[in-house]
């Protein structure tokens, strides 16, 4: 990776061939302003072209169960969802979206938004490495790179993966047949192992069925459970390393990972001892050790089902091969807090190092004002505005998903679609936006998102989500750059396990501190409810 964005890996006749078909000059460099600007007018064009496609499905091709256009409030959210890389899903796939819509939209989208995402990753760790300038690179040089040379080959090849182990790649009509019982009823069909290889390598999420990484159709097997589990983590992973090697100092690269797989381990080995705890309800009615399966992939078992859950909320990606809505309450308040702190175990492909290098700058802060020295990180000097940026990056997306639930859970319009009562109600709503406001797109389950209000609601939610992470990345690669760089002799070691145990620290606490009393009110309250049933 980091060998493409500095030119060294690429296929000069290409390039230029398609810099000179769309008009790029591959030498011009942008300033961050520059960069948002261009990064935002192609993602709301993206948005628009993708909305219209669903409107207009009806008298495109490829629509063999001829679906009609898609109502305009579900087309806004699914469009805002594809373009933000959260692929949040308030409608059924195969009883929605024609082949040509998954194929030419969906798709599409979930290439262009993740090359997005890769894009605003490495320009946020330019602003480490250059010095006195206001230059950060080319908007449309590294989303293009990203395609071609990352993003494509990984999909092409895991395709050919998945399609070799039973993933469906057709274009053919549904499949009519009669049940054991007498009753009539469809098999899907599709180009699913396109979009399904995509949806992990890129974070995306969305699954090609309605069940996602539980239907047989997208996970054939332990094998395919497996590489998608990968899949979802490989690139995400791989950013601690590139900006380690960016900044000439491999070792804080491994700190940057560690700190991520230590968050990562945590919530796994919350979520597999809760769930192998069992159900005390459960128990109580004679069921052995109270086993809790309800809503797992048993294909696989239950601890490939929470190290998906884990892999899949911990990253951007959002897909899921179980019912998230059966698990114990604990579990459940994992998978949210992976969400709710700004999904920086890992995260999203190029946002979730955004998100850490975030919470390594606050560190950075109160380091500073605990032992009386003038905050700087990685060769910079901190001042105010990269701490403020810092704190609307990370901050504005938590308050945004609290206003949201708390006009939910206050009005008819968003009670009325929950699927079950008291806390564990709350949990849906809570689980919903901290999803679409973390740009995941997973589903808890059991809440009726499909309505006018939560369509609406999420899309608000998905947007500001997204951009309020790209804006503030932006502004501080920008003032970064423009600075000098402080001489290594004098910069404060940063690569040592105190560091890392503080940028822990810091992302626990901050995270416990803000949702606390929603998650208290929520899966808290439920798990006490549990034990005296």
């Amino acid at each position: 990776m980091v060998k493409v964005f500095s030119g060294e890996i690429t296929i000069k006749s290409l390039d230029s061939f398609v810099y000179n078909i769309l008009g790029i000059n591959e030498k011009e460099e942008m300033s961050w302003k520059i960069y948002l600007k261009n990064l935002l007018i192609f993602n709301i064009v993206a948005i628009v072209f993708l909305f219209f496609l669903q409107e207009f499905q009806a008298f495109l091709p490829f629509n063999s169960q001829h679906f009609l256009g898609i109502k305009s409030d579900t087309a806004l959210n699914t469009s805002i969802s594809f373009g933000s890389n959260t692929d949040w899903q308030s409608y059924t796939p195969e009883s929605t979206m024609s082949y040509f819509t998954q194929m030419l939209g969906l798709t599409v989208e979930n290439f262009l938004s993740a090359a997005i995402g890769i894009s605003v990753g490495i320009t946020f760790i330019r602003g480490f490495i250059r010095k006195s300038t206001i230059q950060l690179g080319n908007f449309w040089v590294d989303m293009i790179r990203a395609l071609v040379y990352i993003l494509l080959p990984l999909s092409i090849l895991f395709s050919i993966v998945l399609i070799s182990q039973g993933v469906i790649q057709n274009l053919k009509p549904y499949i009519p047949i009669e049940t054991l019982e007498g009753k009539n009823m469809f098999i899907a069909q599709g180009p699913a192992a396109s979009q399904v290889a995509i949806k992990h390598i890129g974070t995306n999420g969305g699954g090609f069925f309605n069940t996602n990484s539980a239907h047989p159709y997208e996970n054939p097997n332990k094998l395919t459970d497996y590489l998608e589990i990968l899949m979802a983590l490989l690139l995400p992973a791989a950013f601690p390393f590139v900006f380690g090697i960016m900044i000439n100092n491999r070792k804080q690269g491994w700190i940057i990972y560690i700190s991520m797989m230590v968050l990562f381990l945590l919530g796994l080995f919350g979520t597999l001892w809760f769930e192998f705890q069992g159900n005390p309800v459960l128990a109580n009615l004679g069921v052995e050790n109270g086993s809790n399966l309800e809503g797992k992939e048993l294909r696989c078992g239950l601890f490939n089902s929470m190290l998906f859950a884990q892999s899949n909320t911990a990253t951007g990606c959002g897909a899921s091969s179980s019912m998230y809505d059966s698990l114990l309450p604990l579990s459940g308040l994992i998978l949210m807090f992976n969400m709710m702190i700004g999904e920086v175990i890992f995260g999203g492909v190029g946002t979730g190092i955004i998100g850490l290098l975030a919470y390594a700058i606050l560190t950075m802060f109160l380091i500073g004002l605990m032992i009386g020295r003038t905050p700087e990180i990685f060769g910079k000097k901190l001042e105010s505005y990269e701490v403020i940026m810092a704190i609307l990056l990370l901050w504005l997306p938590s308050i945004i998903q609290l206003i949201l639930g708390s006009i939910a859970i206050s009005s008819s319009a968003g009670l009325s679609s929950l699927g079950n009562p008291g806390p564990h109600g709350l949990s849906e709503i809570i689980y919903a936006f901290a999803s679409g406001s973390g740009n995941n797109g997973s589903a808890f389950g059991g809440l009726n998102s499909n309505t006018l209000f939560y369509n609406l609601m999420m899309s608000v939610a998905i947007f500001i989500g997204r951009f309020i992470t790209i804006i503030p990345a932006l502004a501080i690669a920008g003032s970064f750059a423009a600075k000098k760089q402080i001489p290594e002799e004098v910069q404060f070691p940063t690569a040592n396990l105190l560091f890392l145990i503080m940028l822990i620290g810091v992302i626990i606490i901050i995270g416990a501190l803000t949702f606390f009393p929603i998650l208290v009110m929520g899966p808290f309250i439920e798990h006490l409810l549990l034990q005296v049933v």
